[in-house]
């Protein structure tokens, strides 16, 4: 089960054109977006939604790397990339009120939030539990093992689930409260809805990518290829 098997670029084959695919529409769209102007740059954007929403004391700060932009919300910090943090662009507005939107659904208790933070660990350890598990009980010729590995990698599909609504929420907020406090005009709010948009097919892609794969160690381990 741990050998090479052609079966398995079938079952992720779709997954990964969707995602090559969502990957090229960010970058292109990211550098489309900016080329259009926004009022404030990303950092101001964000500091000028949370503080609307009395989130004073959640901070704002800058983020090595590129697309590092995220909301930690356990140090109730949001850390922006530097082209975000910096330019007066509808990309950069609309990542930066994107972050901005997550930190408000903390604020507010949004449920599904509260979910996927609960499931964190099913993400975080579910793909050694299940690498470990499938190694063992391919050496051990268990299929109980196997099982508890392809559970624990169900654990990180859930988690990825669980995110989307996340996801496309906070994307939501961001594009209303963008065009609500005039931050970009009508040029910018397309830009930013693009930016955004293509951002979501990424996630789409992963969870597409993972549930494929769950779906393929599942027929290894209940279909024809438990037989081998």
């Amino acid at each position: 089960m741990i050998f090479f098997d052609p079966m398995y670029f079938v079952f992720i084959a779709p997954a990964m054109l969707l995602m090559l695919v969502a990957q090229g529409m960010v970058k292109s769209r990211y550098q489309r977006g900016m080329q259009v102007d926004a009022r404030l740059t990303g950092a101001a954007a964000a500091r000028h939604l949370l503080d609307r929403a009395g989130l004073q004391h959640v901070a704002i700060e800058e983020a090595h790397g590129f697309l590092s932009d995220h909301y930690d919300p356990s140090h109730r910090v949001l850390r922006l990339s530097h082209e975000v943090y910096h330019t007066r662009t509808a990309t950069a507005v609309g990542i930066a009120a994107h972050e901005a939107g997550h930190a408000i659904q903390h604020a507010k208790g949004y449920i599904p939030l509260i979910v996927r933070n609960a499931a964190v660990p099913a993400a975080t350890f579910g793909p050694t539990i299940f690498l470990i598990m499938m190694i063992a009980g391919a050496l051990l010729n268990s299929p109980e093992l196997v099982l508890i590995g392809l559970a624990a990698f169900g654990g990180v599909l859930l988690f990825q689930v669980i995110n989307l609504p996340v996801e496309f929420d906070a994307s939501n907020r961001a594009k209303a409260l963008l065009t609500e406090y005039r931050i970009v005009d009508g040029e910018g709010a397309a830009a930013v809805r693009s930016v955004l948009n293509a951002a979501a097919w990424t996630y789409v892609a992963g969870v597409l990518q993972t549930l494929m794969q769950f779906l393929y160690y599942a027929w290894r381990l209940f279909g024809s290829g438990s037989d081998e």
